[in-house]
């Protein structure tokens, strides 16, 4: 089992950047892959970025190649999202999640993750 905390959201203009941090708990974090989706209101949860459990495979969405870049630090039990660029359609909630038992390196897919956190805004201003 494992617990996830986003942070590190918040309000900025457009083209400015910001850090999303997912710090998990327990023991076992190497053992997950780890996904980044959002949520504007009204909508589905749309996959961003996605990494595996060692953190030397990545994949991105469109939308945001070249914007967002995924890292994790297996020592500290923490996932990043650096995101710069930023553009008011990346406004929304940005949930990290965790999976293992689906997933072979990564995946995109959101229902392959079993634990989810709770969620950080961010809101880009044009």
């Amino acid at each position: 089992q494992v617990q996830l905390v986003e942070s590190g959201g918040g309000l900025v203009q457009a083209g400015g950047s910001l850090r999303l941090s997912c710090a998990a708990s327990g023991r076992t974090f190497s053992r997950y892959a780890i996904g980044w989706f959002r949520q504007a209101p009204g909508a589905e949860h749309l996959f961003v970025a996605t990494i595996s459990r060692d953190g030397s495979n990545t994949s991105y969405a469109d939308s945001v190649k070249g914007r967002f870049t995924i890292s994790r630090d297996n020592a500290k039990n923490t996932v990043y999202l650096q995101m710069t660029s930023l553009r008011p359609e990346d406004t929304a909630v940005y949930y990290c999640a965790a999976g293992n038992s689906r997933i072979g390196v990564f995946s995109t897919w959101s229902w392959d993750y079993d634990h989810w956190g709770q969620g950080t805004q961010v809101t880009v201003s044009s």
